[in-house]
This record gives C-alpha cells, structure tokens and sequence, in this order.
C-alpha cells in the first residue's frame, strides 16, 4: 500500500473540479480571459474578499510570485520576504528573471515568519538615496508558512506598519492560504487587505484543483501593467476558462475551506501519531497541513521501503534545536485526499 505524504501536489484533482473542467469543455467561448465564465469568476473573487479586486490567472505559484513582484519593483529594486519562503530557495530566481532584475533578500525570524524588527533592520540596509545599494521595492509574507506556521493578523499587521513607514507594498504568497484560512477561523479579508495586503498568490492547486493559480491586486486601479507583464511572461492562458471553470468548482459550497479543513485535520492526527511514537518525534506542532518530524534515518528509509513517501528537510535556521547523529528532519504533507485509513496503517507502521 503507498501512501503519498510527499506534497499536496501529488494529490489528485477533486471530483467537483474535474466535473466542472468536463461541463465546460463543450462548444465554444472567447478566448484570453474574455469569457463569460472568466468574467463571472473575477466577479466571485471581488465577492470572497468583500471589495472590488483585480483577478489575473497564471499556471503556476512560481509565476503568481513573480509577476507580483514585476508588478511592484522599483529600477534596482530589492524585495523581501523571510529566508526560508519559497520565493527566495524554491524558484530558480524566477522574480529575478521576470522582474529584471529585482532581488530577493531575506529576513530572519523564528518558525518560518518574518520578524518585524529584523525586517525593518534589513530594509534600512538598501536606503533609497544610496544608488550603489539599490532600493527597496516590496515585501512577502507566506500564508501558511514553508514549514506548517501560520502569521496571525497581529503579526501581519506589525510587519503591515514596517511596510507603512518605509513606503513599500505587501505581497502574501497564499499558495496555501485556505489552509491558513482554516486555522485562524478568519475571513479572506480579515486575513489580507485588512491586515495590509496589497497583492495576494491565490493558490488552488495545492487544494483539490488541476492547474487554478491567481494574482489578485486588492486596488484594481494599481493593476494597469500586469496584464502586459502577465503577457510578456507567457502566462496569459489562451483557454482560461477551464482555470475559470476550476475556481468556479473551488468556491462552490464552501469546497476550498473544506478541502483545507480536511487536510488540517489529518495533520492534526498525523501529528498525533508521531507524539505518540517512540520512533518519531514532532520538530515543533503544525498549524496547517504539513508536520515535521524528527527520526533516525534508518527509520525513515524503512518507512520509504513500506511505500510511505515524504521528503527529507533541512533544518531551519531559526529551529532552536539540532539533530543527533543519524537523525534527520522531514517533512510530511497532508490533502484533501489524506484518509483516515492511510494515517492508521502509518500508525501501525510505527508501532
């Protein structure tokens, strides 16, 4: 029996998604975001965060990320975001390739989140009127973290004021933001525009889609240049009503906070089980849909030779704790898709 632990990627799409892509795959509809469908799902994302926004569709979160960061460079701009986020270690200089050249810095902070005083030491090292340094151009915020976390609107609101006194926009890369919708219990607005935001990664498919990626601008007046930046980038998708059609399926009913919902939960029990073993021991307790955990690596191959797949992780610099000799941290991630009966045999396993 395998059992997928490795990435919420791996996980399928869900029925109602996959239906939905089916009903529209007849007939005809114009093209390049023009469509009815398209127009109705923008109108549906205005709706969710409770004011008019500006809604761009993309494939993939490497590119929501990176267009949100052309869209708010600066000439020499410096971008920054926590130095564990995947916008820095996890996309191949993709805001530097898009952005023309932008760089990404990162900031220091414990559990996957940036410290706002470490963030505001760090801006000031790049002062606007030093051209040899560059300028400040944007910070990112991920929501839930790399590792599991969750900011609480206190914590964005701190790092809302640092962007505040030094003039620059908030990013949120919410590649799992219904998860961390889930786990705060709070609105997409509360969680965004409320707290700062002024441009949000939408992600779906980590959650239940096939390929549903979105940028939305929180002030659609500052969105004038993305779509020849979104072109450029050869991400304006000629059939976008089938990522249309995708959202209008994840929004239906509530289905995205449900998927979330149930992925949180199989955490939650996963990281029951490994609190419970003798064998495995939890890094620190997850917030969302990923847990780490620390083992031998003899363990973790014996489980791998089961047919449990997960992903060996480098220790964050912020742990607070080092690995013994032999030991490894990794890291397991949980879906829509996660079962019970998955989460009992691996409890059998480590019996």
């Amino acid at each position: 029996m395998a059992i997928s632990f490795a990435s919420d990627n791996w996980a399928g799409a869900h029925p109602a998604i996959a239906e939905a892509l089916v009903h529209h795959a007849a007939g005809s509809a114009p093209a390049y975001g023009t469509s009815e469908l398209d127009r109705k799902v923008e109108k549906r994302f205005s709706e969710i965060f409770e004011r008019e926004v500006a809604v761009f569709f993309v494939a993939t979160g490497t590119a929501a990320n990176a267009l949100s960061m052309t869209l708010l460079s600066r000439p020499g701009g410096v971008a920054f975001c926590h130095r564990e986020a995947h916008l820095l270690e996890d996309e191949c200089g993709a805001t530097e390739y898009l952005a023309g050249g932008t760089r990404v810095r990162g900031v220091a902070g414990a559990l996957g989140r940036m410290d706002p005083q470490e963030l505001d030491r760090t801006i000031r090292l790049h002062p606007a009127e030093f051209v040899q340094a560059g300028q400040p151009a944007a910070v990112s915020v991920t929501q839930a973290t790399e590792i599991g976390t969750v900011y609480d609107p206190s914590e964005i609101d701190a790092i809302a004021e640092v962007c505040r006194a030094h003039g620059l926009p908030l990013h949120m890369d919410g590649a799992r933001f219904a998860n961390a919708l889930v786990a705060l219990g709070a609105t997409p607005a509360e969680a965004s525009w409320k707290r700062g935001v002024d441009v949000m990664s939408f992600g779906a498919t980590k959650n239940g889609c096939w390929c549903a990626e979105a940028i939305v601008v929180m002030d659609p007046t500052k969105a004038r240049d993305l779509p020849f930046f979104r072109k450029r980038a050869a991400h304006l998708i000629s059939k976008s009503r089938f990522v249309a059609a995708q959202f209008e399926a994840y929004f239906r009913d509530g289905l995205w906070l449900e998927n979330a919902r149930h992925a949180n939960a199989m955490a939650a029990k996963l990281a029951g089980l490994f609190a419970a073993s003798k064998a495995v021991r939890l890094a620190w307790e997850p917030q969302v849909n990923e847990v780490f955990a620390i083992m031998e690596k003899t363990t973790a191959k014996a489980l791998n030779e089961k047919g449990v797949f997960f992903h060996p992780w480098q220790v964050p610099g912020d742990a607070g704790f080092a690995l013994a000799p032999g030991e490894g941290l990794f890291r397991f991630v949980t879906s829509y898709a996660t079962t019970a009966e998955e989460l009992d045999a691996l409890g059998k396993m480590l019996e």
